[in-house]
């Protein structure tokens, strides 16, 4: 079982950065995949980014690679989203998920995951 409490959401204006975070419960955390999904309102969940569970493979949605970066601290079982550049587009509820696949491309995928925080709401203004 692994429970996830994101942090870190909030109103910013286009440009500017967030730093989002995970924290998981668990002992077994390292050795979970993790990933970002984000879901806008009237919009289907879509994949943002993704993380191995060593944190030697990271993953990304086209439209924020080079904008965002994921990043895992398995000692305080903390995975982080580090958004800068940030678009009106990007705003969203942002959820963490945790997948028993622990480092393949499938990371990108809803299915692959079996736990998922509650979210948190980024609002980028313009």
């Amino acid at each position: 079982q692994v429970q996830l409490v994101e942090s870190g959401g909030g109103l910013v204006q286009a440009g500017g950065s967030l730093r989002l975070s995970c924290a998981a419960s668990g002992r077994t955390f390292s050795s979970y995949g993790m990933g970002w999904f984000r879901q806008a309102p009237g919009k289907e969940r879509e994949f943002v980014a993704a993380i191995s569970w060593r944190g030697d493979n990271t993953y990304y949605e086209d439209s924020v690679k080079g904008r965002f970066t994921i990043s895992r601290d398995n000692a305080k079982n903390l995975v982080y989203l580090q958004m800068s550049t940030l678009k009106t587009e990007d705003t969203a509820v942002y959820l963490c998920a945790a997948s028993s696949v622990s480092n393949s491309p499938q990371l990108r995928l809803l299915g692959a995951y079996g736990y998922w925080g509650q979210g948190t709401q980024v609002t980028v203004s313009s």
